[in-house]
């Protein structure tokens, strides 16, 4: 299906779904009521809208963590990223060479390697707005009404497919009075935070504006020898504008952008071995780097804007459209190495553009409800980066994906009796890739591209496929509750990501097996991979028990999973040349299953003083994921040497939280959080020395709100100052069974790059104590 085909079906699909709208009823609900609202209490229930409708959380047949701005606000909570800690089964780590590249698990499903032009594993929507790249991806915390995690497959609800899971950031909406609030923090390695915002609604007209500014910034953890430079360092200015407009109370538009400049230094890695050659010694502060590549100066701008317009002509209809331009630019240096020679040096630039269009049709009559949309994305991705060796070897690569893909989905429930729900949805998907990979090895020299001075020697690759891929998948659900406060339901879901071409790969590396050249179908095939496909299966129960003192959800689910694509980066010698390649395999088969437990309970009221109360939160995920069959380049099945990256098979977190009022409407909340991870590998095949063992974070909080307007709050992260890796680089020789390294005779290891070893590690930030002030006008 060519791109003016799936513009023409979209643009069909919303003209009908707007078409088929009858005239507005004047007595309708105020539109803004019926999209994306905040997480509430209501006579003790969380409200949420995973399921694109205000829902109580414990009526929702779906496994979900929903916090709000104001939790998080109270934990002390950075970026996105700090979510992971509370969420069972949920990995969200900060990857690499940069403040901003993602690394997202939900159950054992994502994507590792952080390369543009892969569709992740784990959906990440800003505002309903899917992102369709890692880079940019880590969303600091401000100005946010809450952040929900849906677990498991959710394509038959959301615009892109959602094969692993979805994290939805949900910015805040303009209320009725005009408002004004500052928020200052300081602290440790000189943290210096200000987030302003305010809005205000222009006379009667129906029309608000509002705005959010946060300026952001932190010394290093660490020093680059080399270059003097502060290493995990934080440099950033962000901005969101709104502008709302409600004629009626049967029509809402809204309009909003935002902006984001990441000037922070790249993150130079930790060498974990001494260098091969030079004997240059492990440094002793895991934050220090001695890396010498310094160009081109890093710098991330990403910027978006949407337009959402619901028309209400019914209490019981809604049409929504979602219309998304976003758009972001990477400058980074890379050094592989942290040496201050050339070894490994990648400087790269990462490209990245979108236009989606979605629309949808809601209906809730009371005893029948549910959405059907259609979705449309433009997406371009397109990566350039050097990777420069030793004696002036450059291997420079264009990597261009371009996605266009075109969706029809929906989901509904119907209302059997008071007490038995049904739910019944499918996803019809078409994803067309498109790809050009040139590589080209220049000598004396960085490439031109990067201002080096090398000349160009050979060209490896100048590959250019295109591939279609379509799929339905369907989703089921039972539900039944036997009163107010109990819901217990079962559900069966299929999912399905598209496949497509490694941005990284050389067809010279394509060989038969008997070393001849491949031809062209054997070339298309090693630098395409194939979708996967997920299947999986869950059973819920939700509770609140005792005055609704106690609530806990309770998951256990089954996933077999497909075609598992497994993107990752080697070193190999071609032509007596080494050089570096991206391979992206599809392992054949692997089973996800697990038990997740959240829960609070109110433990004691009036305790100390009146209105004191003891709270405990908590929550435990166990994962048992495996791979049932991969194959290797031997041919040989290696599932049982190859483990599920980035999962750990135990995630556990507990809070123990107390706050009493203090003065006419004032209080004062602590609360002490312990979070655990079990061990974890970076790669499928084990990585001495850079897999993570099991480790806890310690975190504490203490808030007191003076009154409305002013409140003061001291929190600490990482109390015990844990140092733990969260990614890595490795090109060094290894077993392909064992994952153990291999040795010379002499007993020195074996590099796949360069001559000194990578095995580089990155590091999840370590103790931060600041105190935080809010001042609301």
């Amino acid at each position: 299906m060519s791109r003016h085909d799936s513009v023409r079906i979209v643009l069909l699909a919303s003209a009908a779904l707007l078409a088929a709208t009858p005239a507005f009823a004047q007595d309708s609900e105020a539109a803004g009521q019926t999209t994306e609202i905040a997480q509430q209490q209501q006579d003790g229930e969380i409200i949420v809208t995973a399921r694109r409708r205000a829902e109580s959380l414990i009526d929702v047949p779906i496994a979900v963590t929903a916090i709000s701005g104001a939790q998080l606000n109270a934990q002390g909570a950075l970026d996105i990223t700090d979510i992971a800690q509370s969420a069972p089964n949920v990995s969200l780590e900060v990857s690499r060479g940069t403040n901003n590249t993602l690394s997202a698990f939900i159950r054992g499903v994502g994507q590792q390697d952080p390369v543009a032009g892969f569709e992740a594993g784990v959906g990440l929507y800003l505002d309903d707005v899917y992102l369709n790249r890692p880079q940019a991806a880590v969303l600091d915390i401000y100005d946010v009404e809450r952040i929900e995690v849906l677990r498991g497959p959710q394509g038959t609800l959301y615009g892109r497919n959602t094969i692993g899971g979805a994290v939805k950031y949900v910015t805040k909406r303009i209320g009725t009075d005009p408002t004004l609030q500052l928020r200052g923090s300081y602290g440790s390695y000189n943290q210096a935070d200000l987030v302003v915002s305010g809005s205000a609604p222009i006379g009667d007209t129906g029309l608000k504006i509002g705005a959010a500014g946060a300026r952001l910034s932190r010394g290093g953890f660490g020093t680059n020898l080399t270059t003097g430079q502060d290493n995990y360092n934080k440099d950033l200015w962000a901005a969101r504008g709104t502008v709302e407009y409600e004629p009626s109370t049967s029509a809402f538009f809204r309009v909003s952008g935002d902006y984001t400049h990441d000037k922070s230094n790249s993150r130079g890695g930790h060498r974990l071995i001494p260098g091969i050659v030079s004997g240059t010694p492990v440094l002793v502060d895991k934050f220090d780097s001695q890396g010498g590549l310094v160009t081109p100066r890093q710098d991330v701008k990403a910027w978006g804007v949407t337009g959402l317009a619901e028309l209400r002509p019914a209490d019981w209809l809604t049409f929504r459209s979602i219309t998304a331009y976003r758009k972001d630019d990477s400058a980074t240096p890379i050094d592989f190495d942290a040496l201050p020679a050339v070894q490994v040096d990648v400087p790269a630039f990462y490209n990245n553009k979108q236009f989606s269009q979605e629309a949808q049709l809601l209906v809730d009559t009371g005893g029948l409800s549910g959405l059907l949309g259609v979705y449309y994305l433009d997406a371009k991705a397109r990566t350039v980066f050097d990777v420069r060796l030793p004696g002036g070897v450059t291997a420079l690569t264009f990597g261009d994906v371009n996605t266009d893909t075109v969706a029809v989905f929906g989901d509904f429930t119907y209302d059997l009796t008071p007490m038995f729900s049904i739910s019944a949805g499918g996803r019809y998907t078409w994803d067309q890739r498109q790809s050009r990979v040139l590589r080209q090895t220049y000598l004396g020299g960085g490439s031109p591209y990067f201002g080096g001075t090398g000349v160009l020697a050979l060209t490896t690759s100048d590959f250019r496929g295109s591939a279609d891929f379509k799929k339905f998948t369907p989703r089921a659900s039972i539900s039944f509750k036997p009163s107010r406060d109990h819901t217990l339901y079962a559900s069966w879901s299929k999912g399905f990501k598209g496949g497509g071409f490694d941005p990284r790969g050389q067809t010279s590396a394509c060989k038969t097996p008997s070393g001849a050249a491949c031809t062209p179908a054997q070339i298309y095939d090693f630098m395409s991979f194939d979708p996967e496909n997920v299947t999986s299966y869950e059973l819920g129960y939700k509770a609140a028990l005792f005055d609704r003192r106690l609530t806990f959800a309770l998951a256990a689910f089954h996933a077999d999973y497909t075609d598992v694509q497994v993107p990752g980066s080697i070193g190999t010698t071609i032509n007596g040349q080494q050089t570096f390649i991206g391979i992206t395999t599809n392992a054949g088969k692997a089973r996800m299953r697990g038990v997740e437990f959240e829960g609070n309970l109110i433990a004691a009221r009036d305790l100390g003083a009146r209105g004191g109360t003891l709270n405990l939160n908590w929550s435990v995920g166990y994962l048992d994921a495996r791979y049932l069959r991969f194959i290797d380049s031997r041919g040989i099945d290696v599932a049982n040497r190859r483990r599920i990256q980035n999962t750990p098979d135990w995630t556990a977190s507990g809070t123990i939280g107390y706050s009493v009022p203090v003065g006419n409407d004032g209080q004062v909340a602590a609360s002490f959080t312990a979070s655990y991870r079990s061990a974890s590998q970076q790669f499928e095949l084990r990585t001495p020395m850079l897999d993570q063992p099991g480790f806890t974070l310690f975190d504490a909080n203490v808030n007191w709100d003076i009154d409305k307007r002013f409140s003061i709050g001291v929190h600490g992260r990482n109390l015990f100052d844990k140092r733990y890796i969260v990614s890595g680089y490795n090109f060094l020789a290894q077993n392909p069974d064992t994952g153990d390294f291999l040795r010379t005779p002499a007993g020195a290891y074996m590099p796949t790059l360069g001559t000194e070893g990578v095995l580089t590690g990155y590091y999840g930030n370590p103790r931060q104590v600041f105190v935080t002030g809010t001042v609301k006008f």
